[in-house]
């Protein structure tokens, strides 16, 4: 089985200002090698396409996602996949490849699309999912305004179906979370976990395939140390990708 990730990578450029003296320093990091190796430790076979790689090597068409089991959209706003180099840089069409991912799940793909400040609405609402062809596939609705909860104190996540597959064998209690978007479930969505009143799970169905989120992170900051740690981390996220999986069956 094998899945596309794409996003879960920043860079960081900073100014060091000391008296009249400045100079920048910058860093990248890449936030998945948790989620992957959860995924890879369970016969998963994951193609990695950092965030700075998703405008110009992210599928084009629904044909070319069609070898993937999933899909996992993490941490990476819907712009980096909508405008290619060609038509940002040079003006020359090219393919909505958010209406290509669509497709691809009514056709029987499947979807996962993990929260973070560039996830469904994100910060300032610059992650700008709502109202695109990913929406209409996904199991929630997205706001048009920022979305992020912070809980700086922490919220530990509750089982809304303890029986539902996705949570298989995870054992609890469930470590707490720092944050996440808040979502509205579509009234046809299987809300699975919760923070409060909020989705944290929720799958569903479009087409003939099947999508899901998970509205906190897979690394931090809204996923802490206890959370990463947790021995039920490597056992959700194949259990996610094996229920979406089961659509293509």
């Amino acid at each position: 089985m094998r899945v596309l990730l794409a996003g879960e990578s920043w860079v960081t450029h900073s100014v060091h200002v000391k008296g009249v003296d400045s100079f920048t320093t910058s860093s990248y990091v890449e936030g998945a090698d948790q989620l992957r190796s959860a995924l890879t430790g369970s016969g998963i076979e994951v193609d990695y396409l950092p965030g700075h790689l998703v405008p110009a090597r992210f599928p084009a068409s629904a044909a070319d996602l069609a070898g993937y089991a999933a899909v996992i959209l993490s941490d990476i706003g819907a712009n980096s996949i909508l405008l290619a180099p060609q038509t940002f840089e040079r003006s020359q069409p090219a393919p909505d490849r958010l209406a290509a991912v669509e497709s691809y799940v009514a056709a029987g793909g499947a979807l996962l699309m993990i929260g973070g400040y560039l996830s469904f609405a994100g910060i300032e609402g610059k992650a700008r999912y709502h109202g695109t062809p990913v929406e209409g596939v996904l199991p929630v609705l997205i706001a048009d305004v920022d979305d992020r909860v912070e809980v700086p104190q922490g919220v530990v996540p509750e089982p809304a179906q303890p029986a539902h597959p996705v949570l298989a064998e995870v054992p609890g209690p469930w470590p707490a979370v720092l944050g996440y978007n808040r979502v509205t479930p579509r009234p046809d969505a299987e809300v699975v976990m919760r923070c409060g009143a909020d989705p944290l799970i929720a799958c569903g169905r479009h087409g003939a395939g099947r999508s899901a989120v998970f509205t906190s992170d897979c690394a931090p900051h809204w996923a802490p140390p206890a959370f990463l740690d947790w021995p039920g981390y490597r056992v959700l996220w194949p259990n996610l990708i094996r229920w979406l999986a089961a659509a293509g069956e």
